[in-house]
């Protein structure tokens, strides 16, 4: 087992695709984890497991990151649990695709609430509980770049997170806290996968220069730069993993 003196990270999201992916990579780092999910209680318990069994330290913590108090209670437990927490990883999401004409009222709210709202609530707090030296890593999202046609409402939440990021940073001076964002583009999990016909795949696959989907891996190993020491001059910045498509 892990040393109790190890680092912790909290991760958003984290019960499976790329959120599973980089709870599994910072525990190999050494960091113990705390895997938040917001209903598949299974899933984060899988994932904490895996973790464990690899002689890491793992927590599930169930939070609709939406709702602030319930964000605070998890943030509770983690420092209950471990005594502190140095890295957020504010993962959690939904993806809302269509006309923004047939976007109705309830889609729009749901995914502000989660995308928008639900970081919000979980940079705020890990602004004023992060020990010294943390990091902040926030989630943003490739299609703010391509500005594809029916992601109006899901590039809305995800600018939004952009703009927050190098702001926070700059509002952290003086305690050695980065803060910055990873926008993934398209990434080979099961969510992003499901109900799309092979050619669309292929099409997608084909738009980066390397010619391939991303991996959940991926994108865990540049939020493990970003969450390790040799992220540590890197703050207030977007980086987009994508593998050259923006």
């Amino acid at each position: 087992m892990s040393s109790p003196i190890s680092p912790v990270a909290l991760v958003t999201g984290a019960s499976r695709g790329i959120g599973a992916a980089i709870a599994r990579r910072l525990a190999r780092d050494g960091f113990t984890v705390v895997v938040n999910y917001a209903g598949d209680a299974r899933a984060a318990a899988a994932v904490a497991t895996d973790i464990e069994a690899a002689g890491g330290r793992a927590l599930t913590a169930q939070a609709d990151v939406a709702d602030p108090a319930a964000v605070r209670r998890m943030f509770d437990a983690a420092e209950a649990a471990f005594g502190g927490i140095d890295v957020l990883v504010n993962n959690a999401g939904v993806l809302q695709q269509a006309p923004l004409v047939e976007v109705d009222d309830d889609q729009f709210d749901r995914i502000i609430a989660i995308n928008l709202k639900g970081s919000f609530n979980a940079m705020r707090e890990a602004g004023r509980r992060l020990r010294e030296g943390g990091r902040i890593i926030n989630f943003s999202s490739s299609l703010v770049g391509t500005l594809l046609p029916t992601y109006g409402a899901y590039v809305a939440s995800k600018a939004a997170v952009e703009g927050m990021t190098p702001i926070l940073a700059k509002e952290l001076r003086g305690r050695r806290i980065t803060v910055n964002a990873v926008a993934p583009g398209p990434t080979a999990t099961e969510l992003f996968l499901k109900g799309k016909p092979d050619a669309l795949v292929e099409q997608l696959a084909k738009a980066a220069p390397l010619e391939r989907l991303g991996t959940p891996e991926d994108i865990a190993s540049v939020v493990a730069f970003l969450a390790g020491p040799d992220g540590g001059w890197v703050n207030g910045q977007v980086l987009r993993a994508n593998g050259g498509m923006v």
